[in-house]
């Protein structure tokens, strides 16, 4: 299929067809073969222009904190209001095997079946911060298609927040209701990240829950979250119960709040300065591929990572032979 018959599918075909050539366009582009970047770089290029009119999300929060169980409700929910929904959801890869279980569809069983919804489960392949590499031109396909909310699921707190927040309009953050003892809780990186922060399982016990909010929402004061700032956007805090429903219209709320303190202006400057971002992130990782793939480095390679390994030499030595091997100066 040419680039333009994909992109016609995706916009014109049947909803069952449009599905597939989604799930088949993102399969394109995950593949590392030189002939598949190059049909998905042609295809990018025919999306851009008609991308971009989606609302992003991006959910993160410790394992079992409930974040497959607070998509789908928040998907459904969404669908009943009109909306079109997209749920990119990112399954931990294992260091050893590199497999993945992807189980994300199974998790949201009643989502994964709506005709006005998309969920694509994809690898992390052990990349910073739980977003798998194609995540980024998967968001723009799915525009594309017309889902007009875009939500990307992370592997979880513990690497690098960073990343999804770096390629999302708005950033959430899910806790548990004991975390307001738990110091994960007030780190300030993370807390910076996060432009909302929900305290999910509150029915499990209320009253923790409450001191949970209670507790972070102090954190986000006394961290100065926007301190002498007065147009700045301080993380409301809110508590809800993804699996009976309770709470999801004040999220909604408070993310439509949140919307229309940035306005559309900051919007578009946040997504050129992501688009830059992403573009010197996939220079920096085909510089690193092609280092490790020059014939003197790979000669060199093995001989340089055992004389760092027993001591007997400085890794910043070692990194500058590697580098010279590559007539590139450290």
């Amino acid at each position: 299929m040419t680039p333009l018959a994909w992109l016609h599918q995706l916009q014109h075909g049947s909803p069952e067809a449009s599905r597939r050539a989604l799930a088949k366009a993102i399969t394109l582009l995950e593949s590392d073969k030189p002939a598949h970047r190059e049909q998905a770089d042609a295809l990018l290029t025919l999306v851009q222009p008609v991308s971009g009119g989606a609302f992003r999300l991006g959910l993160s929060g410790v394992p079992g904190v409930g974040k497959s169980t607070f998509i789908e409700a928040l998907g459904l929910a969404l669908i009943a209001q009109g909306h079109r929904v997209a749920v990119l959801a990112v399954d931990p890869s294992s260091s050893l095997s590199g497999g993945s279980i992807l189980g994300d569809k199974t998790r949201m069983e009643r989502l994964s079946v709506h005709p006005q919804a998309f969920i694509r489960p994809s690898p992390a392949r052990g990349n910073l911060g739980g977003v798998a590499e194609a995540t980024r031109e998967a968001m723009l396909v799915c525009e594309a298609s017309g889902y007009d909310v875009v939500l990307v699921e992370t592997v979880g707190v513990g690497q690098s927040e960073s990343a999804v927040a770096n390629m999302t309009d708005m950033f959430v953050l899910l806790q548990l209701p004991n975390a307001g003892d738990d110091l994960q809780a007030i780190k300030r990186g993370v807390m910076e990240l996060a432009d909302l922060i929900v305290v999910n399982k509150a029915d499990l016990d209320p009253d923790a829950a409450t001191r949970a909010q209670a507790t972070l929402t102090s954190s986000v004061r006394l961290l100065g979250l926007g301190h002498g700032q007065p147009e700045a956007h301080k993380p409301e805090v809110l508590q809800l119960s993804a699996l009976h429903g309770q709470g999801l219209g004040e999220f909604w709320q408070a993310v439509q709040r949140y919307r229309a303190h940035q306005g559309g202006a900051h919007v578009q400057h946040k997504r050129r300065q992501q688009a830059l971002s992403w573009m010197w992130e996939r220079v920096n990782a085909g510089l690193q591929r092609a280092f490790r793939a020059h014939p003197q480095v790979q000669a060199e390679l093995a001989a340089i990572e055992q004389q760092v390994a027993q001591g007997k030499l400085p890794a910043s030595t070692a990194a500058r032979r590697l580098l010279a091997a590559q007539q590139i100066k450290a």
